[in-house]
């Protein structure tokens, strides 16, 4: 009895659900449309001035960075392997990057002297907060640096066995070994686009004579990753040996899968020792609360009622 009533109830909010989607994405549309006529030149939805916003950007502060490198040429190629082993390999990455942090350092303090000049704040505690703002530029892109290298390293090291099966596959259906690579390429843009975009780069320098083994170590280089550089050292090896590059490829995926099986292990080990700080800086001072407060209090009215 009550299954047809369940069913039309159902139909009908599917089909309520589905109207509001449409008529919704409709109404988008036509606000959408009308923002981009009613946009005037020069207002701060234009995307024209957006636009030419970020084109000032990016010609003003490499010019301030190409004042600010250094003139150790040691340093200079240290910097400059760090931001490749980090993903950046414009030509001007060097003093764009450069640029962002002098403006993230002497902004903040031009901007904490200007609120002083007003007269919102007194000019000591300007200079204060604006100096602290200044350190915190001086640190936050070296780590945003750091931490763009480590995000990269994670997402090759994940994405690498599936790119190996991936080849092994292809090889076995009798592709050659540059043209499995192409393949892996376009498969893996959707579920491994970093990967992916580093093994384009990879085919376009074997594309343009260089050989594959050397090219994937040119890659394990710049992302500063062994297991890549462990890739080239096999791949070269099987070249020079004539050895099975399927079955070699295969036993390489079966040991970066159990390598990452032992960091995983190791990481879960070291978990209980990174929870223990955080246990002892904030549980257990509510646990000492909840248990040695009542005491307290006794102990409070106990010396109270002594000195009466």
């Amino acid at each position: 009895m009550w299954v047809p009533v369940l069913f039309a109830a159902a139909m009908a909010s599917g089909l309520t659900g589905l109207l509001y989607m449409l008529l919704k994405k409709k109404t988008e549309r036509t606000e959408q449309r009308l923002r981009s006529l009613t946009i005037q030149p020069g207002s701060p939805d234009d995307p024209r001035l957006v636009e030419n916003i970020r084109q000032m950007v990016h010609t003003t502060l490499p010019k301030v960075g190409q004042t600010l490198l250094p003139n150790d040429a040691d340093e200079r190629s240290r910097l400059a392997t760090r931001l490749l082993h980090a993903g950046l390999y414009n030509p001007s990455a060097m003093t764009l990057f450069l640029g962002v942090k002098f403006l993230l350092i002497a902004g903040p303090l031009v901007a904490s002297i200007v609120i002083a000049i007003i007269g919102f704040v007194p000019m000591e505690k300007a200079l204060i907060g604006g100096s602290m703002a200044g350190v915190f530029g001086l640190i936050a892109p070296s780590f945003w640096l750091d931490r763009r290298k480590t995000f990269r390293q994670t997402a090759l090291r994940r994405s690498l066995p599936d790119a190996c099966d991936l080849v092994v596959i292809c090889l076995s259906g009798g592709l050659s070994l540059i043209a499995a690579v192409a393949r892996v390429v376009e498969e893996l843009q959707a579920a491994h686009p970093l990967l992916a975009a580093e093994l384009r780069i990879v085919e376009r320098e074997v594309q343009l004579g260089t050989k594959l083994a050397e090219s994937l170590q040119k890659f394990g280089n710049r992302s500063d990753l062994p297991e890549l550089q462990n890739l080239a050292a096999v791949v070269m090896t099987a070249e020079k040996y004539g050895s099975s590059m399927a079955r070699t490829l295969d036993k390489f995926s079966e040991g970066l899968r159990l390598k990452r099986q032992q960091y995983a292990e190791a990481m879960a080990q070291k978990a209980a020792t990174k929870v223990l700080f955080p246990t002892l800086l904030f549980i257990f001072p509510a646990i000492l609360l909840v248990i040695l407060g009542p005491a307290m209090i006794q102990v409070n009215e106990i010396f109270g009622n002594l000195q009466k």
